[in-house]
């Protein structure tokens, strides 16, 4: 059953992440992170409702600081999912995700297996080969629409899951609640200061469904972690962007080249090695 949940969580994080792209193609970026945030923070509230669990004020805490990491990364990744190609920008940000928890576990006296460390150098060749487009004319360019956003979107979710993993010991839902109640604190007042537009232009459908999902997947991965430990679960819930790219491919019509294929078969094998540490 563990090993359903976590498969289950892959695929509600990449569906999310598919969502929140088409959604940040139709309205305001900003918008559409607030709304999604907002959907996932009303869906912690339920489940603390209908799961009620003991008060953690250290998991509240660790949660908010994940949740201002957690803000900004989902911003850039509706970004960079807007104006780049799916099947690029949600395997960057995954390997990127994971890499940086095993960084911060070495640089704290954490031994990371020999898998980790190739796991490491695969993921820093599979962004070389999935910026590796060409132009129109046929000429090579490594400048990929979206790529620089995908690289700091990943480096925030890195932050996001290392600074959540400080309370794995403790309550994960008010970890989960601090985290949603920091997130839509900081994008409200960043919508409110830049005055952006709440208007979905047709996008709503995708900002419900793309929160609840993403929310689910945090609580299936919890659950799935809870049965069977990190280990096999952050494997087999890190491998997420492989229904990103199947959707992109399927629904948008996305074509990479070959380099790219073979970037984006590495990002996930990359992943997978990093995860298991």
């Amino acid at each position: 059953m563990g090993i359903f949940l976590a498969l289950v969580a892959a695929a509600a994080y990449g569906s999310a992440d598919f969502l929140g792209g088409m959604a940040a193609r139709k309205a305001a970026l900003l918008a559409v992170a607030l709304g999604t945030q907002a959907v996932g923070l009303l869906v912690i509230a339920v489940a603390l409702a209908l799961h009620p669990e003991t008060f953690s004020f250290a998991s509240l805490a660790w949660g908010a600081l994940a949740g201002l990491a957690g803000a900004t990364g989902i911003a850039f990744l509706y970004h960079a999912l807007s104006i780049g190609r799916m099947g690029v920008v949600s395997p960057v940000t995954a390997l990127l995700a994971a890499a940086v928890p095993v960084i911060f576990g070495i640089l704290t006296g954490e031994r990371a297996s020999p898998l980790a460390y190739v796991g490491l150098a695969l993921a820093a060749a599979a962004i070389i080969a999935i910026s590796a487009s060409f132009e129109r004319e046929g000429m090579r360019e490594f400048d990929t629409a979206g790529l620089r956003e995908a690289l700091l979107s990943g480096l925030a979710f890195g932050a996001f899951f290392t600074l959540l993993g400080m309370t794995r010991n403790g309550a994960p839902l008010f970890a989960l609640l601090g985290s949603r109640l920091a997130s839509v604190s900081l994008l409200a007042s960043i919508v409110f200061a830049t005055r952006t537009p709440l208007r979905m232009n047709g996008a709503t459908t995708f900002v419900l469904l793309g929160g609840a999902l993403d929310m689910a997947a945090n609580l299936l991965y919890l659950l799935a972690a809870r049965i069977d430990g990190l280990a096999i679960s952050a494997v087999l819930t890190s491998l997420y962007p492989a229904s990103t790219v199947l959707l992109a491919a399927v629904v948008l019509r996305e074509r990479l080249s070959r380099i790219q294929w073979a970037g984006v078969l590495c990002a996930l094998v990359a992943v997978a090695m990093i995860a298991a540490r």
